[in-house]
């Protein structure tokens, strides 16, 4: 499949299931919420103590899975993922919960949250695609 039609179709889509792959090689999945960023990588909102989260730092390849209107149409991506954590995180944070769900009316108390939460961000690069649109 043509990445710039799989882009298109995952676009203005926010949910999807990520599989990362545990450590005796079966696949792990997750339901998350992301966003397609101007940069052309996915991004995930996570915490750090999760399975993904150990999984991808072990072997950083995964794919989302993006459901469309009917059961049979589907896109998922095939990449690698980057963390954006640290230091300059919590702007990071802010954008992603913009592009996902709109203006937050708490922002101290967001960031708060966030830092308590261990939240980071998943980049995944959009290398491969596969599935079937109409």
């Amino acid at each position: 499949m043509d990445l710039e039609r799989a882009k298109g179709f995952i676009h203005d889509r926010r949910q999807g299931i990520l599989a990362t792959i545990r450590r005796d090689g079966r696949p792990q999945l997750t339901s998350v919420l992301f966003f397609l960023d101007d940069d052309g990588r996915v991004k995930i909102s996570t915490t750090r103590p999760t399975a993904k989260v150990h999984n991808l730092r072990r072997d950083p390849r995964a794919v989302l899975h993006v459901s469309g209107s009917s059961f049979y149409e589907y896109v998922a991506i095939e990449g690698s993922v980057e963390f954006i954590e640290g230091g300059g995180i919590l702007p990071e944070l802010r954008r992603y919960y913009k592009r996902v769900a709109g203006e937050h009316p708490n922002w101290a108390e967001y960031d708060a949250a966030m830092i308590r939460d261990q939240r980071l961000l998943l980049s995944l690069s959009v290398d491969r695609a596969y599935g079937m649109l109409r």
